[in-house]
């Protein structure tokens, strides 16, 4: 069962589908990295090489679970700048995407006027709520946690910020 499923996500991979890791373990009734640990074990002895997922990925999937009512487009839409803005100022690099889509659709939830604490994302994309709030404090030591809802959507800050470790290391 684990190599089927490994097999499986493997595909899902090189597809960009939607599906995770945890989707097949749940499924499955398997220890998640356990899985994880064939799934490794197969890519590495079949060599593959697997494109990074991008987060914006999740977005819409996860945004239908948080009870956004009939602004969840918007939520989702708002979420996927931020994805892009946490690209383009290095957050995202070395992440997993399941914490950032979670930072991504919290702080956008909350922008447009949704009270939702961090678990509330972390029950439904299931990460660690220490990884979202982390994700939450890089995004808003950059330019554009200054942005009121609308200058956000309209405006595009030029440049970027350095990565979150290098600003954390810095004497």
């Amino acid at each position: 069962a684990h190599v089927i499923a490994a097999c499986l996500y493997t595909s899902c991979r090189q597809e960009k589908s939607q599906h995770m890791l945890i989707d097949f373990s749940d499924a499955l009734q398997i220890n998640v990295y356990t899985l994880g640990t064939c799934f490794l074990k197969f890519r590495r002895l079949l060599g593959l090489k697997l494109e990074i997922i991008d987060p914006a990925l999740y977005i819409y999937r996860f945004a239908a679970h948080l009870s956004l009512d009939e602004k969840a487009n918007q939520v989702a839409m708002t979420a996927l700048r931020l994805v892009a803005r946490m690209k383009r100022d290095w957050i995202v690099a070395g992440r997993r995407p399941a914490g950032i889509c979670a930072a991504a659709l919290l702080i956008a939830s909350r922008a447009h006027g949704f009270e939702r604490q961090h678990h509330d994302v972390t029950k439904v994309l299931r990460v660690c709520g220490l990884t979202v709030m982390n994700r939450v404090k890089e995004f808003e030591s950059t330019p554009s946690a200054g942005l009121t809802l609308d200058e956000f959507h309209k405006n595009d800050i030029e440049g970027e910020v350095d990565p979150p470790r290098f600003t954390q290391n810095r004497i």
